[in-house]
């Protein structure tokens, strides 16, 4: 992983991550359950804290950290994880009627990016944003709340299904730390 990914051992990090060419992939219960399970089991089994979320139709945001250090590594296991069971899903569902459209996006994106794939589901121009101070983690935490709001798709930021905002989500999120000591 490029310097420029890694995370320290015990930081906070605003992480965003979104779908090649911004598509609107995660409209559907069906591929936004595979990011569902796909968080669950790294919480589980890999270390996440997963402290604020927002799971947007073609964006992911989140305030985590490691239990173990290696935030870098979780990431990059989820999103190829998550990248080849969307695709896969995609191109398996009989409904999907934008099925054609967008693996003909993922294989064109492939093609552009420096890196030898056959298909591209999420960009690569991301990395975690070190959060060291209070006032930068509030400042996040608002930012990631109000994205389906400023985004227009509900009034409030409880509204939105899979956001921490939500306490009905199906994400479940750490004990969220509220003020840190610097």
């Amino acid at each position: 992983m490029s310097e420029s990914y890694k995370t320290h051992s015990d930081g906070l990090y605003f992480v965003s991550f979104s779908v090649v060419g911004w598509m609107d992939v995660f409209v559907r219960r069906e591929y936004q359950d595979i990011l569902v399970e796909s968080i669950a089991f790294c919480q589980k089994n890999k270390g996440l804290q997963l402290f604020y979320y927002c799971i947007m139709p073609s964006h992911v945001h989140f305030i985590t950290a490691s239990e173990n250090g290696n935030l870098s590594d979780i990431l990059r296991d989820f999103k190829s994880f998550t990248a080849k069971k969307v695709m896969d899903a995609i191109e398996e569902n009989p409904l999907e009627s934008r099925k054609e459209w967008l693996i003909h996006q993922f294989e064109y994106f492939a093609r552009i990016s420096p890196q030898k794939q056959e298909r591209q589901f999420w960009k690569h121009d991301n990395h975690p944003f070190y959060l060291n101070s209070n006032r930068m983690i509030q400042q996040k935490i608002d930012y990631i709340h109000d994205n389906p709001v400023e985004a227009g798709f509900v009034n409030e930021p409880h509204e939105w299904r899979l956001s921490s905002a939500n306490e009905n989500s199906p994400i479940k999120t750490d004990d969220a730390p509220l003020r840190f000591h610097y």
